[in-house]
């Protein structure tokens, strides 16, 4: 199994040098990728998330990707129904090439209305706006001249160009358990889901995805909290390995940045070394 690691990009003790510190250790202790999150405005007093200091998804691992050279680049999950999808295809090109091809993209539909009602984005219309938005981006990161016509999301290209390109293609994980999640994610690259899903539950969504996708580079991938009890966390994701899952990225709770690398490290040590 693969392992990643989210960053510690939320909440007040966030910040530039907790960011690129967390990083190198990732890519030090041997981890496969570095993953980040979403939420762009919220609500005051919301249960959730955590805390309202977000950074950026796209710029947060534009930094660090500037400080390591290996692990990977994630996002779980970047919510594309909220967003135009021309400009962030500019972006997560960019981003691409300027990392090495490192980039991977979790994407899923969003829940907060408010947040969607703050961005102009329509709620109730985010299936389609998702599905429409992940067409807009592949034709212009692949087709050159490129020509759209946007039904849920107003654009209107004709022969137009964006360039470069983003080498090698993005893959394009999808979370959310729906039936029209997991029929999403069995048109692209990989499916990414949450703890939310039981082993037993993800046992049987990956059955699911596997009729229609087999062959292992379709990537079956988890989020989970990092458990401070090694042998707890072994068996979690012992769990997770033997429902089908290729890939998990554990999420620290220590908010702390010393609190936060003495964690990640003592899981490195337990489990990747182990490995």
């Amino acid at each position: 199994m693969q392992i990643g690691i989210h960053l510690p990009h939320v909440g007040y003790k966030a910040g530039p040098d907790s960011i690129r510190r967390a990083a190198e250790q990732a890519e030090q202790l041997g981890f496969e990728d570095v993953w980040v999150s979403e939420h762009i405005i919220v609500p005051k007093d919301a249960p959730y998330p955590p805390s309202a200091v977000f950074y950026d998804p796209v710029l947060t691992l534009t930094w660090a990707a500037a400080v390591t050279k290996r692990v990977r680049l994630g996002t779980s999950v970047l919510v594309l129904p909220m967003r135009h999808p021309v400009p962030l295809a500019k972006e997560l090109a960019t981003l691409q090439n300027l990392s090495g091809g490192r980039l991977i993209l979790g994407a899923g539909t969003g829940w907060m209305e408010a947040e969607f009602d703050a961005l102009g984005a329509p709620f109730r219309e985010r299936g389609k706006r998702m599905d429409e938005g992940i067409a807009l981006m592949k034709a212009v990161w692949h087709d050159d001249p490129v020509s759209f016509q946007g039904r849920s999301i107003p654009t209107k290209i004709d022969t137009m160009r964006m360039l470069p390109p983003p080498s090698p293609p993005i893959p394009i994980w999808i979370g959310g358990v729906s039936e029209a999640a997991l029929a999403r994610s069995a048109r692209l690259d990989g499916w990414h889901g949450s703890s939310r899903s039981t082993p037993a539950e993800v046992a049987a969504i990956v059955a699911r995805l596997r009729r229609d996708r087999p062959e292992p580079s379709f990537t079956i991938s988890m989020r989970v909290p990092l458990d401070t009890d090694q042998a707890a966390m072994r068996d979690t994701l012992a769990a997770y390995e033997v429902a089908g899952v290729q890939h998990m990225v554990v999420e620290p709770k220590e908010r702390g940045l010393d609190n936060w690398l003495s964690a990640v490290e003592a899981f490195g040590q337990a489990q990747l070394r182990a490995a």
